[in-house]
């Protein structure tokens, strides 16, 4: 977003900001000589920002396996807390009657996997132009995929009623959150890359209709048309929603007692 243009000055600090400014342009100039000669002292004729970027890329790689292995220790606990809920259900009833009544919220919480007949919409980048430049009247965030992007497809894909969606191998409820940072997206505490895919058990008529309705992917698609951005509806005969299995807390909103 261009930040708004700061008010001209009124006519009694005019002249004062003038003075002002032409004392500093000697200091922003030799600040600015330093700064180029540093830079080229340490590139030495390479890019610094591909560094910055690949220590990015190894350390989302290392967050993304201490998420794995802390899934896992997860999905162990929750193996011998269900074993030992079921243990004590044989022998107390109420903790059996509890256990039933979640059992038949199980799937409207999205605890269960789906299968069924849906869709596989992918969105993605612009693929990269030989020369390495960007469209005529092109800038950089024009070629990406951004969170409005992908919040608009996942929005119709609900409108459609659909059963379950995922993105990615992500389940997706009521308390999820689409999230990007860059070009990267954030969702329940994994980072992922384009192609964004977003599976969803639906009519695929109807998700294909809602996408249409859409005021915000009609302004994606314009860009897609422009720039050449990935975006693709397949019909599919059967997909699969995995279960949820993020966290049900949540830190900034809380149930109406109504």
């Amino acid at each position: 977003m261009t930040p708004p243009e700061s008010p001209a000055a009124g006519p009694g600090r005019a002249g004062r900001t003038r003075t002002a400014w032409g004392a500093l342009v000697p200091v922003v100039a030799l600040a600015a000589g330093l700064l180029f000669a540093t830079s080229g002292q340490t590139a030495q004729g390479s890019d610094l920002r591909a560094g910055d970027v690949t220590e990015l890329r190894a350390l989302l790689a290392e967050r993304n396996e201490v998420i794995a292995e802390q899934e896992e220790q997860l999905a162990a606990l929750e193996d011998q807390a269900q074993a030992l809920t079921d243990q004590a259900a044989t022998r107390d009833g109420a903790v059996a009657a509890a256990a039933a009544q979640a059992e038949q919220g199980a799937l409207s919480a999205g605890l269960v996997e789906l299968r069924g007949r849906g869709v596989e919409i992918t969105l993605d980048d612009a693929p990269r132009r030989p020369d390495g430049g960007l469209p005529v009247g092109a800038r950089p965030d024009d070629v990406v995929i951004h969170q409005s992007d992908v919040q608009a497809v996942v929005n119709a894909v609900w409108a459609a009623g659909a059963d379950g969606v995922a993105i990615m191998d992500q389940r997706l409820i009521a308390t999820s959150a689409v999230r990007c940072v860059g070009n990267v997206l954030l969702l329940q505490g994994r980072t992922y890359s384009p192609p964004f895919v977003v599976t969803a058990i639906a009519d695929p008529a109807a998700v294909r209709a809602q996408l249409a309705a859409s005021p915000q992917v009609a302004v994606f698609e314009q860009a897609v048309e422009a720039y050449g951005l990935g975006f693709s509806v397949r019909d599919r005969a059967e997909v699969v929603v995995p279960a949820y299995g993020g966290s049900f807390d949540m830190d900034f909103a809380t149930p109406s007692d109504g």
